[in-house]
């Protein structure tokens, strides 16, 4: 049975592919993943997707899973107490970008009520299904992504443009990009 070519990007390291079958695209409600996922695009900037899965569990761990709240109270002396943690991206501006995005975040769920309320506000709750036989006919940034990023960026946000922002959604499953013969569309 010859494989799909959209598992392809995933082939060879276990990580990607529990990611690529079991959460990419898969639709998630629940804040503090939407807000992992947010930071963790964010920290692949420049980088491959491959680099920041296998480096996840050091970002979990130095950031306290991603929990909101925790992640808004980091002094700027813990995070520059990150710069010599190894297993993650040593960048000065993408470690204090975890921060300034959770205080955005904060800001959001006191308007919105949620984080999942106000990024998925954008489709109406309703997952954008792709229509895509190749890989390469997955945009890399739509309309959609570009209005989010910008919202996203007049919040306060760091490292979210437009094919970040994306990236994003597919993570969440706001988007589903799998191809139409992937056995995980």
């Amino acid at each position: 049975m010859k494989e799909s070519e959209c598992r392809l990007w995933a082939m060879g390291d276990p990580l990607v592919i529990e990611y690529h079958d079991h959460e990419w695209c898969r639709i998630s409600h629940d804040d503090r993943y939407i807000f992992e996922m947010l930071c963790l695009e964010g920290q692949s900037v420049g980088l491959s997707w491959r680099t920041i899965i296998n480096k996840r569990q050091a970002y979990k761990d130095a950031f306290f899973n991603f929990e909101i709240d925790k992640c808004a109270a980091l002094t700027d002396e813990y995070l520059y107490r990150l710069l010599d943690n190894r297993g993650l991206i040593r960048n000065k501006n993408k470690l204090f970008s975890v921060r300034k995005n959770a205080v955005a975040v904060q800001k959001i769920i006191k308007e919105y009520g949620s984080l999942d309320k106000f990024v998925w506000g954008y489709t109406g709750g309703v997952q954008i299904e792709g229509s895509w036989e190749r890989s390469t006919d997955i945009p890399a940034e739509t309309e959609l992504s570009r209005k989010m990023s910008r919202d996203f960026k007049r919040l306060g946000m760091s490292f979210v443009g437009p094919i970040i922002t994306y990236s994003f959604m597919q993570a969440i499953g706001m988007v589903n990009d799998h191809l139409l013969d992937c056995d995980y569309k």
